[in-house]
């Protein structure tokens, strides 16, 4: 089964745009940190552009900005802007409703899937893209780009 990388692509492209703050980015210099192609990084700041989270100006001197403080970007709103349906998914076709296991093994699996996924938007909610720039500082032991000097 395929996972996205949408939405660690995404964090880690608002992390560098919060290091770089007052500093338009292209994709280009996004997807060399990101070490992938731009135009998948295009791809998922368009997502995060409808989503209100950055802002993209074309031509000389233009780049990528957060369109709002970092420290009001959380990462739930991060995850619902570049991943969409549920987290798990559940069978693609009916299970067996003859069977004891097909029959009842969908009720089953949302008492166990519902709440984990409350609990990881619940921690989602709790980060914000400021705390994730924070952490990244921390980890480099020394300042970085433009945020070393706010």
């Amino acid at each position: 089964m395929p996972s996205s990388s949408r939405f660690a692509v995404a964090v880690h492209i608002l992390t560098l745009l919060e290091m770089e703050r007052g500093r338009r980015l292209t994709s280009d210099h996004m997807a060399s940190s990101v070490n992938t192609n731009p135009g998948f990084v295009r791809r998922v700041l368009s997502m995060l552009g409808r989503a209100g989270l950055v802002r993209s100006r074309l031509g000389a001197g233009g780049g990528s900005f957060l369109a709002k403080a970092a420290s009001r970007i959380r990462l739930l709103d991060v995850y619902r802007a570049v991943e969409s349906g549920d987290l798990f998914v559940l069978h693609h076709s009916t299970p067996n409703p003859r069977c004891p296991v097909g029959k009842n093994i969908q009720p089953a699996l949302r008492r166990v899937l519902s709440p984990a996924e409350r609990a990881l938007e619940g921690q989602l909610a709790n980060v914000t893209v400021s705390e994730m720039a924070d952490s990244v500082i921390a980890r480099a032991g020394r300042p970085m780009g433009n945020r070393a000097q706010t």
